[in-house]
């Protein structure tokens, strides 16, 4: 349903799709289908749990090259000063690990990125490892270069981005120095 309200013809993007707004590129195909946000939040927080529960024996996995892994992150919250973890998808660049500061599509930026922008120090835990990293936003030449290798293992993510009305930050963690 195309609801045109909005003079600067955002709302001419804008999808309406089980209680949820997509924002959508004009085009004459139809957008691919996305969960409404409430059950992407569910199933992030059921594979949270799965973790806790067990101890970090289930939720973890190594990425391959056709597959991201998932990782556990914590860092400190930018209000509270609290530990605050989440689960992410990732890719290995050499030694450093990527992921996407996204918020299941949702225009605003995660939790978990505002965080590490105000202490960019962070823990992750790894299948086979755990470590200290040290977050920043990719170059822009990285930002591209590493966009392309998210596509090789979600092909439908230029589809996905589109719905969001700002960018999508990609994010490094670079290894932490010893003793810095």
């Amino acid at each position: 349903m195309v609801v045109p309200l909005r003079p600067d013809g955002l709302a001419d993007r804008l999808r309406f799709s089980t209680e949820v707004w997509h924002m959508t590129e004009p085009r004459s195909e139809k957008a691919h289908w996305m969960p409404p946000r409430w059950f992407v939040r569910l199933a992030w927080w059921i594979h949270a749990e799965l973790y806790r529960l067990t101890g970090g024996r289930l939720g973890l996995r190594r990425p391959r090259p056709d597959q991201y892994g998932l990782m556990h992150l914590t860092a400190i919250g930018r209000r509270s000063g609290q530990k605050r973890a989440v689960m992410l998808a990732y890719v290995e660049d050499g030694p450093n690990l990527v992921t996407m500061a996204m918020n299941g599509w949702d225009p605003a930026e995660p939790a978990w990125w505002l965080n590490l922008q105000a202490n960019p120090e962070a823990h992750v835990e790894l299948v086979d490892d755990d470590r200290d990293v040290i977050a920043r936003p990719a170059t822009e030449e990285e930002q591209h270069r590493l966009w392309q290798r998210w596509t090789e293992v979600n092909r439908k993510l230029d589809e996905f981005a589109v719905r969001r009305t700002n960018g999508t930050t990609v994010v490094i963690l670079e290894p932490a120095q010893a003793g810095a």
